[in-house]
């Protein structure tokens, strides 16, 4: 015991008496590089409200939340709610197709597929992933819009359809790889037990494995979502900039990043209403995508099954 406790006691001694600079700076310095990320955060924060303010104090609440938006006008009105709609339509429109598409492939992937057709489909699935957007863009609009208006002869040259349909193709690889890593997350054994009891691959992937699963899957899916609402030049090169409040499809819409990218462009003169107005959109589509991923958080937390 005393032996023990000497042993203890050098070992002590040894740290204390240890002077080595780097131990005591590296600390500090990894400090340093965690908050980089929260205080650029909380930098683009404070740049958002604070001209955003300015925005909102020049143009009544009824004007912002109409649906007439025309910021170069002689007489400039300032309605997001068209922003608003052309947003949330790519989006839904997107996920429409990125959904079903990236849910059946993940149940392929991790209940059907062997590990040799694994290895090598979900690396070429991904790749998708890596594709710059602004090809998607030029894709949907000199591939996808032509193909659609074969078959939609009212589609317009613009149109909110076939940028919703491309983001759906980007964000495919985000939804698939989520929801197979969350249902190769459910233990084997359940798997196994379905199948003892007579069920089919097909009745283990849908009752059992996708049940267990559900909370990946859906935070994949809130996830998406979140990339599609901030998607920027898909939207901006095939659906145009109209500003009109419609639900028609086969019309040009613009987004909330489209009318960014527009105004930055030059049109909007610095320490204007209208150069203003970015930063209220930029506020706005910030808290979108900020919700987005805490309910993605929450559904992880809320409905995650531990084994």
């Amino acid at each position: 015991m005393k032996d023990n406790i000497s042993v203890r006691e050098t070992i002590q001694n040894n740290i204390k008496n240890k002077k080595n600079i780097t131990d005591k700076i590296m600390p500090a310095f990894f400090l340093l590089m965690a908050s980089i990320s929260v205080l650029t955060t909380f930098g683009i924060v404070l740049t958002l409200i604070t001209d955003a303010y300015r925005f909102f104090i020049a143009v009544p609440f009824s004007e912002i939340f109409s649906t007439k938006l025309a910021p170069l006008n002689a007489n400039p009105s300032f309605g997001i709610l068209p922003l608003i709609n052309g947003t949330l339509i790519s989006t839904l429109i997107a996920m429409l197709v990125a959904g079903p598409v990236g849910l059946a492939a993940a149940i392929y992937l991790s209940q059907f597929a062997s590990e040799r057709v694994r290895r090598t489909l979900k690396p070429i699935m991904e790749v998708l992933a890596g594709i710059p957007t602004i090809v998607y863009g030029f894709f949907a609009y000199s591939f996808v819009t032509p193909l659609l208006m074969k078959i939609i002869p009212d589609l317009g040259a613009k149109n909110v359809l076939s940028p919703g349909i491309v983001m759906g193709i980007m964000i495919i690889p985000l939804v698939a790889s989520l929801s197979e890593d969350a249902m190769n997350a459910v233990p084997e054994i359940m798997r196994e037990g379905a199948l003892g009891l007579g069920s089919t691959r097909l009745e283990v992937a849908l009752k059992v494995v996708i049940p267990s699963a559900i909370s990946g899957i859906l935070a994949s899916f809130v996830l998406a979502i979140s990339r599609a609402v901030g998607e920027t030049m898909i939207v901006t090169i095939a659906s145009g900039s109209s500003k009109n409040f419609t639900f028609d499809i086969t019309q040009s819409m613009q987004t909330m990043t489209g009318y960014i990218v527009e105004f930055t462009s030059g049109d909007a003169a610095t320490g204007t209403t209208g150069y203003y107005s970015l930063y209220a959109v930029g506020l706005l589509l910030f808290l979108f995508t900020m919700v987005m991923n805490l309910i993605a958080q929450y559904i992880s937390h809320k409905y995650r099954e531990e084994y």
